[in-house]
């Protein structure tokens, strides 16, 4: 049975994908910047290290360790981040963690990238592998930066592009849609029209499960996705609301009144975000035999509804 180190052990996706990890018998040694409250399962191994933004000694988190899954890093932490934060924590603690990894003979090295690493917050056409890379901002080039260290390496390698996650927790860009779908007033979003993809955090679990146990995954980029056509935005609302047995009360309003003013102000990005298209397709990992648990519709009834909490 191979030991894991999973680096961001006690995140937003640290947690479940560590509880997978313990359902199947893995010995994990979780890798945390504090002691993560509430505990972790028992069972689990808990080293800590120093913050990302200094060097960290990776020697002795590696020390019998087979398989590395590396979620740890920063997102977007606001208008104005410092790029070299970005480069710090996520290009160079990379780089010096699959460093050590090859030093230590890891055997197997999954990296949690992320979409911005092959687009900006919206695109013309639904995004493969095959487009190439272009993020537009320091967050997506600091963790394409940190694939290309990863490649780099000589450590069997995976890397995955996950795009925007949601689950129980959640937390960011997400969180907003959420408490704005369970709030009571009328949303003006009738007339939003645009698509992204999402991805139920665990259908983005099993995906990392998946590459584990599949050998051709070696070596490979995969993007991350929930399986189908994501809904409009507009739909999304009208889906979350009746999960909750509630009218959609979705009013119409040209989207024009939003994204115009935005622009003006200089926030494109926001608009972008929001109300721009962002459709992913995920047939690469999904042909090399991951089977997605659930769609986008399924996943966010069960999101609201209590299944997924």
């Amino acid at each position: 049975m191979p030991r894991i180190l999973v680096t961001g052990a006690s995140g937003f996706i640290g947690r479940p994908l560590i509880a997978a990890f313990v359902q199947n018998r893995y010995q994990v040694r979780a890798a945390v910047r504090r002691p993560p409250q509430p505990p972790l399962p028992d069972g689990v191994e808990v080293v800590q290290h120093a913050d990302l933004t200094q060097p960290v000694d990776w020697r002795p988190l590696l020390e019998g360790v087979d398989t590395v899954i590396h979620l740890a890093g920063i997102a977007h932490t606001g208008r104005g981040s410092a790029a070299s934060l970005y480069d710090h924590v996520n290009r160079e603690a990379t780089e010096r963690l699959v460093s050590a990894a090859a030093r230590a003979a890891v055997k197997r090295f999954v990296f949690v990238s992320s979409i911005r690493a092959q687009s900006g917050a919206a695109a013309d056409h639904a995004l493969t592998e095959a487009d190439p890379p272009a993020p537009t901002e320091a967050y997506g080039r600091s963790k394409l930066a940190a694939e290309e260290a990863v490649r780099a390496s000589g450590v069997p390698f995976t890397i995955l592009r996950p795009v925007l996650v949601y689950g129980p927790g959640v937390k960011g860009n997400f969180a907003l849609l959420l408490r704005a779908a369970r709030s009571h007033w009328p949303l003006a979003v009738k007339n939003f029209g645009n698509r992204r993809s999402l991805l139920g955090i665990d259908n983005f679990v099993s995906a990392i499960e998946f590459v584990l146990s599949t050998p051709a995954t070696l070596g490979e980029t995969y993007i991350v996705a929930d399986p189908g056509m994501p809904p409009r935005l507009s739909d999304l609302f009208t889906m979350l609301r009746r999960a909750q047995g509630r009218w959609s009360l979705v009013l119409p309003m040209p989207t024009e009144y939003i994204e115009v003013p935005l622009r003006l102000l200089g926030r494109a990005d926001v608009w972008d975000r929001f109300g721009g298209n962002l459709r992913v397709d995920p047939g690469k990992l999904i042909a090399a035999g991951w089977h997605p648990l659930h769609d986008t519709p399924a996943g966010l009834t069960g999101l609201m509804g209590g299944a997924i909490r």
